[in-house]
């Protein structure tokens, strides 16, 4: 089965940048689309940034020009660079993947989710 561990959350002031890292690991074949959802309480899930195979990037209104999304195919590895942060931001970050098994079957999985709070 396919795990994703997440890392990068946590305190930043308003104006600073973070971070996050998500690695996938198991049955993985390939991987399609990377992505990273955020939710708060009271509101829906959100996606905040996706990227595809070759490249192609999509980013929520609110995040475009702060946040960068990445990849590395070599360590089955998606980043979300944070920058300019604003307590807007504030929200479990989820990280989702979808690809191709090493068994022939596609999968979809979520990460636990990492907390990002920006407060002064």
């Amino acid at each position: 089965q396919v795990q994703l561990v997440e890392s990068g959350g946590g305190l930043v002031q308003p104006g600073g940048s973070l971070r996050l890292s998500c690695a996938a690991s198991g049955s993985i074949r390939s991987i399609n689309t990377m992505g990273w959802y955020r939710q708060t309480p009271g509101k829906e899930r959100e996606l905040a940034a996706r990227i595809t195979r070759d490249g192609s990037t999509n980013y929520v209104d609110s995040v475009k020009g702060r946040f960068t999304i990445s990849r590395d195919n070599a360590k089955n590895t998606v980043y979300l660079q944070m920058d300019s942060l604003k307590s807007e931001d504030t929200a479990v970050y989820y990280c989702n993947v979808a690809g191709d098994s090493g068994y022939g079957w596609p999968f979809y999985v979520w990460g636990q989710g990492t907390r990002v709070t920006v407060s002064s």
